[in-house]
């Protein structure tokens, strides 16, 4: 337990993703871009001004056939749980990305966002883009977009939220259905999506939840740990050499 408000409210949301079943597929990155209404531009010279909230990367062990090995590391916001080296939420001067003192998420203010992009450059894992033209969709695809989640306008900063509609919606139910809000559990858009099962979702203090188990597997490691940044994603696998490229595969 890295903060009081997490050891009041018994929640503290995060992410375990096996690599040794992730296959690269790119299904988590889709069903994100589909779920929070990510914008795209059909226009592909411009690949490095796009929006991915779940980027996938991909990792070899840098031999030849037969002994060539590769294997994809799925990267969301790692909603850093450390209340004194969380890069994004000091350097904001407005404020604009908090850590939910409730649950752990990083949030983003996008009315607030400002864009001066401070976030972007303290964030050692690139997990923020900047919206450098306003959104749009093909005409069929614009009646399909989500009406829980806000579009974001030009000239702020978005990234994962961990489906935080999602959570919202799970609490609104436990209300109605007069149980603890804080007990309300979901799943993001991604974990549903995977069609390997490679990403489990949940409350990391829930001792008895998938998620806290597999964080305390002895194959679970985290990026950039050194950092002491204390990301809520954790990663599995079993092959040395993946952990070993893990921190250089996000530069």
């Amino acid at each position: 337990m890295s903060e009081k408000g997490h050891a009041q409210s018994g929640v503290r949301f995060g992410m375990v993703i096996d690599l040794d079943k992730c296959s690269g597929c790119g299904a988590c990155s889709v069903a994100c871009q589909a779920e929070n209404n990510i914008s795209f531009r059909p226009d592909e010279s411009e690949k490095l001004r796009s929006i991915t909230w779940m980027e996938i990367y991909q990792l070899t062990n840098g031999k030849d056939y037969p002994d060539f090995r590769q294997a994809f590391l799925p990267r969301p916001c790692m909603h850093c749980d450390s209340p004194h080296h969380s890069p994004c939420t000091f350097v904001c001067p407005v404020n604009a990305t908090t850590r939910d003192e409730n649950n752990g998420i990083v949030t983003h203010i996008y009315p607030r966002c400002i864009g001066c992009r401070y976030c972007m450059v303290a964030c050692p894992y690139h997990a923020r883009d900047f919206n450098w033209w306003d959104p749009s969709w093909p005409k069929p695809m614009e009646s399909m977009l989500s009406p829980e989640v806000s579009t974001r306008m030009r000239g702020v900063v978005e990234k994962c939220t961990f489906c935080h509609h999602r959570m919202l919606k799970a609490r609104s139910k436990a209300y109605v259905d007069g149980s603890d809000p804080n007990k309300a559990t979901y799943t993001t858009a991604c974990a549903d999506a995977c069609p390997t099962k490679a990403i489990t979702f949940g409350n990391l203090q829930d001792e008895k939840s998938e998620v806290a188990k597999l964080s305390k597997d002895p194959r679970a490691f985290r990026i950039l740990a050194k950092l002491q940044t204390e990301p809520k994603v954790y990663y599995l696998s079993k092959q040395d050499w993946i952990k070993k490229l893990s921190d250089n595969a996000l530069k």
